[in-house]
């Protein structure tokens, strides 16, 4: 079956979990090759449009709707050639509601002989453009995405995203037609990793969980419950094989680990808990190290030194295939209209800065926008390609420099959002967003000065490391000196 597969990490956090009361929904978007070139993309909003929506993937067709919101989006660079449709993936409308889609999910052969996932049903690479554009809030983008798969169904395993101001919802589609959603408490926060997350389904509470009509009578008809007590998502209808205790549940228990390091768990088990509470406040930093993270300081870390079967037990987080990785962060410190940020890395995580952009803007930067399908240092994709690249060539030489370019990164931009926000705070209307737009292309271009200044500084380390070098001793230097000097 053709499908779109973003083999991905996801982290959510609600607003009483976070540092400065904000949301945050964030995930890598991982593919198969090491490039994958992406762009970023303000798209406008559209009113009194007849548009079908035709998927290049799959043949997957529906029509938009007639009015929709401007909202972000981190398309493939050119969907055409690479025939794999759009795929927005990841954006937040002028409402500040985020979507981020998706996190590959998979159903078992049980689930799946009852309800097969539909060829030419809605898929990954048009789900974004499907939803985002139409909702008003993250609740709002589960109802309308639950509405299409049952008229539409669902070509493959998927959970999404959704965030707004106030709430966080996790959505997980694991067969043609069934899926459950819930919400994130405000003080908790969640993990996901490529397997069925959610556990325990509460048919009556709907302000928390929100479900496909029909999915107890599916499990009750089909005699899908495994347990003698209770309804949990994840053991009805998800997988638990060496595939997951390998690839997937691990970059879950080092999630967990980094935020409860008082809490001993397994990285191979099957039962690390879906909703987390943690004393610690959770800063954006704090999301971005899980999503650059190798199992730092662990014997699992394959970048450590030494050999050892351990360091290639399980799959890392970040990876050299992570083409987008993002934070969609709403605040609720600052006023509504300047409150949506989203932070983007366009390079493997580990060595690349996550970049702020005020989501209220008319357009993006151009090295951003019109990202070249070759290698071309302008555009930001292959810039920080080239950054990640270098790093992990010289990894034992240039991680300390990483690390120092990076928290000198993370302070300017955190200097750069106060004193933005605070001469925003006197605009409004179209004047906000053009200045809002303008800030964003300032960002850009100091990440860029201290990025190639870095880039320069590596080239010229890196130079003296060569093994095509000889250092003679003084006897036989003495012999042959000036000879050929």
């Amino acid at each position: 079956m053709n499908k779109v597969t973003s083999m991905c990490t996801s982290v959510l956090v609600g607003k009483k979990a976070s540092l400065d009361g904000s949301t945050m929904i964030a995930r890598n978007e991982d593919r198969y090759l090491p490039i994958h070139p992406k762009k970023f993309y303000m798209h406008p909003a559209v009113k009194g449009q007849k548009v079908v929506l035709k998927s290049k993937l799959n043949g997957f067709e529906a029509p938009l709707p007639a009015d929709g919101y401007r909202y972000t989006a981190t398309p493939d660079a050119d969907p055409n050639k690479l025939h794999e449709g759009v795929n927005d993936e990841s954006g937040i409308n002028e409402k500040n509601v985020a979507v981020s889609a998706t996190e590959s999910t998979y159903g078992n052969e049980r689930t799946l002989a009852y309800d097969p996932l539909i060829k030419d049903g809605l898929g990954e690479d048009s789900l974004e453009t499907m939803v985002l554009p139409y909702v008003d809030s993250a609740q709002d983008g589960v109802k309308r995405l639950g509405d299409l798969i049952a008229k539409y169904g669902s070509n493959a395993g998927n959970s999404v995203l959704f965030s707004d101001k106030d709430n966080v919802w996790y959505m997980e589609i694991v067969t043609g037609h069934y899926w459950v959603a819930q919400r994130i408490p405000d003080d908790a926060y969640a993990i996901a990793a490529n397997e069925v997350a959610i556990q325990q389904v509460d048919f009556n509470d709907p302000d928390n969980f929100m479900w496909a009509d029909g999915i107890q009578d599916f499990v009750e008809k089909h005699h899908l419950n495994v347990d003698a007590q209770g309804w949990n998502f994840r053991h009805i209808f998800g997988t638990f094989n060496e595939k997951d205790r390998h690839y997937n549940t691990p970059r879950v228990w080092y999630a967990q680990k980094f935020l409860n390091p008082e809490i001993e768990q397994e990285p191979e088990s099957g039962e690390l808990p879906f909703i987390c509470h943690t004393t610690h406040k959770i800063s954006v930093e704090d999301v971005e190290f899980i999503l650059g993270s190798h199992y730092n300081e662990t014997q699992y870390d394959p970048l450590a030194p030494g050999e050892s079967a351990d360091k290639y037990r399980y799959r890392p987080i970040s990876m050299n295939r992570t083409q987008n990785s993002h934070v969609l962060q709403i605040r609720n410190n600052v006023p509504a209209e300047q409150a949506a940020i989203y932070w983007l890395n366009f390079g493997v995580p580990s060595f690349s800065p996550y970049v702020p952009f005020y989501s209220n803007a008319t357009d993006t930067d151009d090295s951003y926008k019109n990202t070249a399908m070759s290698f071309n240092f302008s555009d930001a994709y292959w810039m920080y390609r080239t950054l990640s690249m270098m790093v992990e060539s010289h990894y034992p030489q240039f991680v300390q420099n990483s690390r120092d370019y990076l928290t000198a990164i993370r302070e300017t931009q955190r200097r750069y959002l106060e004193n933005t926000d605070n001469k925003a705070r006197d605009l409004t209307g179209s004047a906000l967003s053009d200045y809002l737009t303008e800030q964003n292309k300032v960002l850009v271009t100091e990440m860029r000065k201290q990025t190639v200044d870095f880039i320069g500084s590596l080239v010229v380390q890196g130079a003296g490391l060569s093994k095509l070098t000889f250092n003679m001793d003084k006897n036989l230097g003495s012999t042959l000196s000036g000879i050929g000097e």
